[in-house]
C-alpha cells in the first residue's frame, strides 16, 4: 500500500497546482488576467492548502487509515468535477456586470466563485499530511518519509503547472479540464479505495465516475459571456478569444473584452483607432519622406493584422515582420481579418525576443502590446528599448501604443522618461475619444517641422494615400507637449504592475468608470 500512497500523493499535488492554474483560466475570461487577479487566486488557494494541512494532520492522528484519504479524495475529486458547473450562473452574472460595468457585482461575482474552491483544494490539501501519517512506521525514519512524500507531492505539482496551460486547455478547453483532473483524482481514489477495501469499500462510490462522465459527455466547453455578434470563440495557452460582428465591423477581444484588439471592415482602412497611428511615423523626419522609401516595418503585437493592412495599404514597398506571441490570434487574423497581405512574415515568437534575434534594421519598429494592466514589462525598459535602438536604420522611428485613463500619465510619464534616456526626440499625441496615447520616438535629432513640412509635401502631391494625411492630422491635432517627470524603467527595476494596478483601482474609485458607457 506504500507504493501506491507514494501515486496518490503524486497526483494530489498535480491536481492541486493544475487546478489553481485551471481557476486562472476559469477567471481570466471573465476578471482578466492581471496580477491583482493572479494574486488572490494563488493567495486564497494557499489559504485553502493551509487549511487542508492543517485538517489532514488533525484527521490522519483520529482515523490513521489508507481508507479514510481515499474517501476523502475522491470526495475532492468530485468537487473539482463540479466547479465549472457550480461557477456557470455566477460567471454569466460576472459577464453581464462586465459589459454594465457594474463594479459591485463584479467583484462578488469574483469572491463567489473562488469560494468554490474551498472544499476541493482544502480536501486535496489533506493528502500530505494524512500520507505521512500512514507512511511512517518507524519514528526514526519520520523525517526521511516525510521529505520523501513532500518530494514526491512538489514533483507532481510541477507537472500541474504545466498539465492546463501547455496541453489541456488548448486542446479542451476550461470546463473539460476541469473534469479531466477530477477524473484523474478520482480514479487514482477509487483505486486506493479497492486495494484497501476490495470492491465493497468502492461500491458507494461508483456514481461519482458516472456524474464525471456524464458531465464530460453532456457539457459544453464554451462560455456563457454570451457576446451580441458572436462569430468565434476560442482558448489558446494565452488568451480567450473572440471575434465579434458589429455594424458590419470584425473584431477580436481577448480575456474579459474590456476593448478591441484588431477591427476590420472590407471597404475600410481608417478606424480613428491607434492601430492607423503608425502610419504617421516615418515623416517626423527632415522632409521629404516619400512613401515608396519605407521598406522595413516591425510591429510588436500583431493581433489580428490591422496595423499590417493599412501600413501595407499605404506604403508600397514595404516589408512587415509581425510579431505575435498567441499562434491562435494568427490563425484567427488570417480567417476573420484578411490577415493574408504578401509583404506580411508573420512571426509568432516573444517580442522583446523575435527582436534581439532579428538580424534585420528597419525604418519603423511599432510596439502595440501595452493595455493597462496588462504590460509585459520586459518590453517597457531601457534595456528593451536599447535593442530597439538597435534595430532600427538611422532615420528610423519607434511608435509606441499607450493606454491611459482620463487623469492619470503616470504610465506614459514613465515610459517617456525611459525612452528619453536612448532616445534624442519624442512626440506624444492624444487620440481624440479614446483612452490611447501614441509615443514617438525618432533615433535622429528631429523638430515638430519636419512634421508639419512632410504634410504639406504630401498634401501638395496628388498621389498621397488619404489615409496618410488624415492619420498624419490626427496626430498633429492630439500632441500634447506636457510630460511630466517619471520613473526610469530598467531590466533590474520596473514597477510596471505598481502603476498600472494604482491606475486601475484609481479609475475605478474615482467614478470614471462612467467615461466608458
Amino acid at each position: 500500500m506504500r507504493k501506491f500512497l507514494y501515486v496518490m500523493v503524486f497526483v494530489s499535488g498535480m491536481v492541486s497546482l493544475a487546478v489553481e492554474f485551471a481557476a486562472s483560466r476559469l477567471l481570466g475570461n471573465y476578471f482578466g488576467t492581471s496580477n491583482l487577479v493572479w494574486a488572490s487566486i494563488v493567495g486564497l488557494i494557499l489559504i485553502y492548502l493551509t487549511a487542508g494541512y492543517f485538517i489532514g494532520g488533525t484527521w490522519a492522528d483520529r482515523s490513521p487509515k489508507h481508507e479514510t484519504l481515499y474517501k476523502i479524495l475522491s470526495w475532492a475529486s468530485l468537487a473539482v468535477g463540479l466547479i465549472p458547473i457550480a461557477s456557470r450562473p455566477i460567471l454569466r452574472l460576472a459577464a453581464d456586470a462586465f459589459d454594465h460595468l457594474e463594479m459591485g457585482v463584479l467583484i462578488g461575482s469574483f469572491s463567489v466563485v473562488m469560494v468554490l474552491f474551498i472544499i476541493p483544494v482544502t480536501l486535496i490539501g489533506t493528502a500530505s499530511p494524512f500520507a505521512i501519517r500512514l507512511a511512517i512506521s518507524d519514528p526514526n525514519q519520520a523525517g526521511k518519509t516525510s521529505g520523501r512524500i513532500y518530494a514526491i507531492s512538489t514533483l507532481g505539482s510541477f507537472l500541474g503547472t504545466f498539465l492546463p496551460g501547455l496541453i489541456l486547455v488548448p486542446a479542451i478547453g476550461t470546463y473539460r479540464t476541469f473534469l479531466v483532473l477530477s477524473a484523474l483524482l478520482m480514479v487514482t481514489a477509487l483505486l486506493g479505495l479497492f486495494l484497501a477495501g476490495g470492491f465493497r469499500k468502492v461500491l458507494p462510490y461508483i456514481w461519482m465516475p458516472v456524474v464525471i462522465v456524464g458531465l464530460l459527455l453532456l457539457g459544453t466547453n464554451g462560455t456563457d459571456k454570451r457576446s451580441e455578434g458572436l462569430v468565434y470563440e476560442t482558448e489558446s495557452a494565452y488568451n480567450y478569444i473572440q471575434v465579434i460582428e458589429q455594424d458590419g465591423y470584425t473584431l477580436l477581444r481577448l480575456n474579459e473584452g474590456q476593448g478591441f484588439h484588431s477591427v476590420y471592415k472590407e471597404d475600410q482602412m481608417n478606424f480613428n483607432g491607434p492601430w492607423e497611428q503608425v502610419i504617421a511615423a516615418p515623416f517626423f523626419n527632415s522632409s521629404p519622406v516619400a512613401p515608396d522609401e519605407i521598406t522595413d516595418m516591425a510591429i510588436i503585437g500583431l493581433a489580428a493584422g490591422t496595423t499590417a493592412r493599412e501600413a501595407a495599404a499605404v506604403f508600397p514597398n514595404v516589408e512587415i515582420d509581425g510579431i505575435e506571441i498567441d499562434p491562435k490570434i494568427v490563425e484567427v487574423g488570417q480567417k476573420y481579418f484578411d490577415m493574408n497581405e504578401p509583404n506580411l512574415n508573420v512571426i509568432v515568437q516573444d517580442g522583446r525576443w523575435a527582436i534581439t534575434k532579428s538580424a534585420k534594421q528597419y525604418d519603423v519598429i511599432s510596439v502595440d502590446a501595452y493595455r493597462p494592466p496588462y504590460i509585459p514589462w520586459h518590453m517597457t525598459t531601457q534595456e528593451f528599448f536599447q535593442v530597439i535602438h538597435d534595430h532600427l536604420k538611422e532615420d528610423g522611428v519607434l511608435v509606441i501604443n499607450i493606454g491611459r485613463s482620463p487623469n492619470d500619465r503616470r504610465l506614459i510619464n514613465s515610459l517617456y522618461a525611459t525612452i528619453q534616456t536612448v532616445f534624442p526626440s519624442l512626440y506624444v499625441t492624444d487620440l481624440s475619444d479614446s483612452f490611447n496615447s501614441i509615443l514617438f520616438a525618432t533615433k535622429k535629432p528631429t523638430t515638430l517641422d519636419n512634421f508639419l513640412n512632410n504634410y504639406l509635401q504630401l498634401y501638395g502631391n496628388t498621389s498621397t494615400p488619404s489615409l496618410i494625411l488624415e492619420v498624419m492630422a490626427a496626430t498633429y491635432d492630439g500632441l500634447n507637449p506636457e510630460v511630466q517627470e517619471g520613473v526610469i524603467f530598467t531590466d533590474d527595476l520596473a514597477p510596471v504592475e505598481r502603476i498600472t494596478n494604482s491606475m486601475v483601482m484609481n479609475f475605478i474609485f474615482a467614478g470614471e468608470l462612467e467615461t466608458l458607457k
